[in-house]
């Protein structure tokens, strides 16, 4: 059984968001919101929140029980980009990248393991 959870355009860029997934990778679910709770990154709480959400979906839509649930996958990709500009120097103008990413977190319970 697992279940999964998705936030699409995140206003962070996803190398940002890659560094607080690969800590909670295979973690299991209580752990992983330990470690994000107190982790001083603005992504420790954008995933949080992902991973609050497909713990709440595993329990509500399959019944499942939170303490054996672990983060069995954790995939964070690349969303569209807004192009901005910034005024440079005589005249000149530079482009400004403000990136988004899409977070998705799967949880499943230790019997199933990888989903």
């Amino acid at each position: 059984m697992h279940s999964t959870a998705r936030l699409k355009n995140a206003r962070i860029s996803a190398q940002k968001v890659r560094l607080v997934a690969d800590q909670v990778r295979g973690m299991p679910v209580d752990k992983a919101e330990q470690l994000l709770t107190f982790s001083n990154k603005k992504a420790a709480h954008i995933v949080k929140k992902v991973l609050l959400s497909a713990v709440a979906n595993a329990e509500h839509n399959e019944g499942a029980d939170i303490d054996e649930l672990k983060v069995s996958t954790i995939m964070v990709d690349e969303g569209p980009t807004m192009k901005r500009g910034r005024a440079r120097a005589k005249g000149r103008g530079t482009r400004i990248l403000k990136r988004n990413s899409h977070i998705t977190v799967t949880v499943a319970d230790d019997k199933t393991g990888q989903a």
